[in-house]
């Protein structure tokens, strides 16, 4: 998890500049090896010089093993070893061994073929240099074949000076490259991250109502896509903003009507001397008044419905609709209609997610509207059935229903169909459609039982769970 005001160009570098450290960590051990074997190879080819120098002066004709020592050589090798040179000329079996003795021999050595070994002679660090050849002539019997072997020793002071140097300017090299690199990516990752600063000086210093598009021209391909994102959310914020405007002047409109009303009423029933006159002003006033308190806790509910945080939790729906259908059966019976609740689906209840008070709202008004325009004698149905991967809650009833060109526009906030015989403001079902799609489904309108009336369904997506049973 990001700690708060990470940088990204701080997170790049933390990320990139620990990858060329061990670039160069690793280059490093490189070439130190590369510088041993350099050193080794060099050094080797000189060692090899002095032991040829050697060989070149081995003499059996005498009949005994005679070496004329290259003093001039063996000195320029001391001079350039740094140090005393070591050296030995001894026959395989031992019997003759001219030199250093106790020089180290080498685990396998073959004819003419020159082996280098690190070793310590005399307490001190030396590469040892071993030739082996055949005597010729040999100094016994001419028939048997008898071997010499030649060994050069030197410190390894020079060399290791030598590896020393070249591994010392080989870290200067990279400290080098490593700031002037870290610099160049430094100064990159500022010119590449220009955009998204030109991109915040624009949005910082925009009018607060300015909601036109971003524009993305001179903009990388990488920032597009966060732009285009931006644009989205501004024209989500805009249509929000344009709705909002919209719903208050349309609820200022609705609400000044019947508080207008309400005015009249209230001044009539105050100039009216007749009591039983001025019961019934002060009666309509009442029915005036509660018309007005739903009309604007509609209204309330519609805009907490947009704008509410959802916090959804199980809801068990036919436990939902067989609450609120006792809870409207009183109304029901008062305005003279049959209001019940049909059987459960067969199987394990219905459970949705979604926010209780939100979802009872909008059965409620399914309800108020059913009852209402239904008229005496009338039936409201409560019902809730499965479909498969939806969950419906709906209420039917028998009613006259809406004129098939209206259907497509119930919903709508404030539109109310041209054959509604009861007062109302058009709210009702807008606050349902939106409950329904906040939750992530739909309000599906359509005729009610045999072509009559109207059946108004709240279709809600089942959990995956629920779907599987």
């Amino acid at each position: 998890m990001r700690r708060p005001g990470w940088s990204l160009k701080r997170t790049l570098l933390a990320a990139l500049l620990p990858g060329m450290l061990c670039a160069v960590a690793v280059e490093l051990g490189l070439t130190w090896r590369t510088a041993v074997e350099a050193a080794d190879a060099a050094y080797d080819r000189s060692l090899l010089g002095a032991i040829k120098s050697i060989d070149a002066s081995i003499s059996t004709a005498s009949g005994g093993l005679a070496v004329e020592l290259p003093y001039r050589t063996l000195e320029f090798f001391e001079l350039t070893a740094s140090g005393r040179v070591h050296y030995r000329v001894a026959t395989e079996d031992g019997l003759v061994e001219i030199g250093d003795p106790g020089l180290p021999m080498p685990a396998h050595l073959r004819p003419r073929q020159p082996v280098f070994v690190d070793a310590v002679y005399e307490d001190e660090p030396v590469r040892v240099g071993s030739y082996l050849r055949n005597l010729d002539p040999p100094l016994a019997d001419p028939h048997s074949a008898q071997r010499v072997i030649i060994q050069v020793a030197e410190p390894l002071t020079s060399r290791e000076a030598f590896t020393r140097t070249l591994v010392v300017q080989a870290v200067s090299r990279d400290v080098v490259l490593v700031l002037v690199g870290g610099l160049l990516l430094a100064a990159a990752i500022g010119w590449a991250l220009q955009p998204l600063a030109r991109l915040r000086q624009e949005v910082a210093t925009r009018d607060p109502l300015d909601m036109t598009p971003l524009a993305d021209t001179d903009m990388p391909a990488d920032v597009r896509p966060l732009i285009a994102a931006l644009n989205q959310h501004v024209a989500r914020t805009r249509s929000v903003m344009e709705e909002r405007a919209r719903f208050i002047d349309d609820a200022s409109h609705q609400l000044r009507t019947p508080l207008a009303t309400l005015n009249t009423l209230l001044g009539f029933a105050l100039r009216e001397p007749d009591p039983a006159r001025q019961r019934d002003a002060l009666l309509a006033l009442k029915q005036q008044l509660d018309d007005t308190v739903r009309q604007t806790n509609q209204m309330l509910a519609l805009a907490r419905a947009d704008s509410m945080t959802l916090q959804p939790e199980a809801v068990p729906l036919q436990a939902l609709a067989e609450r609120l259908t006792r809870a409207w059966w009183a109304e029901a019976r008062d305005q003279g209609v049959d209001l019940g609740l049909a059987d459960p689906p067969e199987g394990e209840p219905m459970v949705v997610q979604a926010q209780p008070g939100l979802l009872q709202e909008a059965l409620s008004n399914l309800l108020h509207n059913a009852i209402r325009y239904c008229g005496r004698g009338g039936h409201v149905t409560v019902q809730v059935t499965r479909q498969g991967g939806e969950a419906w809650l709906s209420v039917s009833d028998d009613g006259p229903g809406i004129p098939p060109g209206e259907m497509a526009r119930l919903g709508e906030r404030f539109f109310r169909a041209s054959n509604a015989s009861a007062p109302g403001s058009g709210i009702g079902l807008a606050v349902v459609r939106s409950v329904a799609q906040r939750h992530g489904g739909r309000l599906q309108l359509e005729a009610g039982p045999q072509g009559r009336g109207l059946r108004a369904t709240i279709a809600l997506p089942l959990p995956a769970a629920e779907i599987a049973g």
